[in-house]
């Protein structure tokens, strides 16, 4: 009877452990479930069919609404292209032309034939001279009237003024002469070329050729003109030739004398008028042959003397003789020596 009694809560208990195995395989949250309450499982015989524990679904999480920029009507600025720094190509320079050199007045064949009578006329001073003047400041001074009275008879009978480069040409063969030619030369630099003969020159629409000496421009001698007053007659057509630095005889045999003073004064006045000086005037029209080499030496094409004559050829360029204008002359006597020309 014991024994029955010990074998029927075995044989009880294991009806409820098959099922909670059946369970466990089927669900282990259910078996867990069941875990809770043993003892209501072992104190029933029958077991109750238990309600079978369905997991609750876990709520499926929603999508989170991702923040989308929506285009709205408010116009977003629209990032204007900046202003790139383009690269502006520099002007390429061109340059600048380089002046062709003036052709040297090289005789062409026949030329030795050629013989000019072109009337060079020399002036000094275009002055009234001084109360105290001696005969020499006298004799070189031409009143500013009897010039004028001189420019008004070459203009009525008609007279054309050149330069003495242009006889230079003429003398090698390149040119020809205009009708009735004529050069005005002023010798030493006189303030009053400036003042008197420059205006009355430009009046009549005649030119002339004025030789300096250069020192008294570099010191700012009051006598004479000024570099300014240079340059400007240069730039009205004005010629410019040199006649030393220091007014100083070049018979010498002294070659740094000679090329200082005959070189040196070139140099000065083509630093100021930036173009070649082509005339050369003997101080007091002394030299020598050694003179004259050096003058041909430094590129002058021609150059004067004060000896009295109208004849000029390629060969004597460099002795080329004048006429001297005198404060004594009248325009009878000024015609006069016009007229002896050939």
């Amino acid at each position: 009877m014991m024994t029955q009694l010990s074998r029927a809560p075995l044989s009880a208990l294991i009806l409820p452990l098959l099922l909670l195995i059946t369970i466990f395989a089927a669900t282990p949250t259910a078996f867990s479930a069941q875990a809770a309450e043993p003892r209501a499982l072992l104190g029933t015989a029958t077991p109750s069919p238990t309600a079978t524990f369905s997991p609750t679904p876990s709520p499926t999480p929603s999508p989170t609404a991702t923040s989308t920029a929506t285009a709205t009507s408010t116009a977003t600025p629209t990032a204007s292209p900046t202003a790139t720094a383009s690269f502006t190509p520099t002007a390429t320079r061109t340059p600048t032309p380089t002046a062709t050199p003036t052709p040297q007045p090289t005789p062409i064949a026949g030329a030795e034939e050629i013989v000019a009578h072109v009337p060079i006329l020399m002036y000094h001073y275009l002055s009234i001279p001084p109360q105290n003047a001696d005969i020499y400041r006298k004799d070189l001074s031409v009143t500013p009237e009897n010039f004028e009275a001189q420019l008004a008879y070459l203009k009525e009978n008609g007279y054309t003024t050149i330069h003495l480069r242009d006889l230079a040409y003429v003398l090698a063969g390149w040119r020809n002469l205009p009708p009735k030619p004529i050069i005005i030369t002023f010798d030493d630099g006189y303030v009053d070329n400036y003042t008197n003969a420059f205006p009355l020159l430009k009046k009549y629409g005649f030119t002339a050729t004025f030789s300096i000496v250069t020192d008294p421009f570099d010191f700012g001698d009051p006598r004479y003109m000024s570099w300014d007053n240079i340059i400007e007659m240069h730039a009205a057509g004005m010629e410019i030739g040199a006649h030393t630095k220091r007014h100083y005889d070049l018979r010498t045999n002294d070659m740094d004398l000679l090329v200082y003073e005959i070189l040196g004064s070139k140099e000065a006045i083509e630093a100021r008028i930036n173009e070649p000086v082509r005339v050369f005037v003997y101080p007091s029209g002394k030299y020598t042959p050694l003179t004259e080499k050096v003058v041909a030496s430094a590129n002058y094409w021609v150059a004067l003397t004060t000896a009295y004559g109208a004849e000029e050829t390629f060969a004597t360029r460099f002795e080329l003789p004048r006429i001297r204008m005198r404060g004594t002359d009248t325009i009878k006597t000024f015609a006069a020596k016009l007229e002896e020309i050939p």
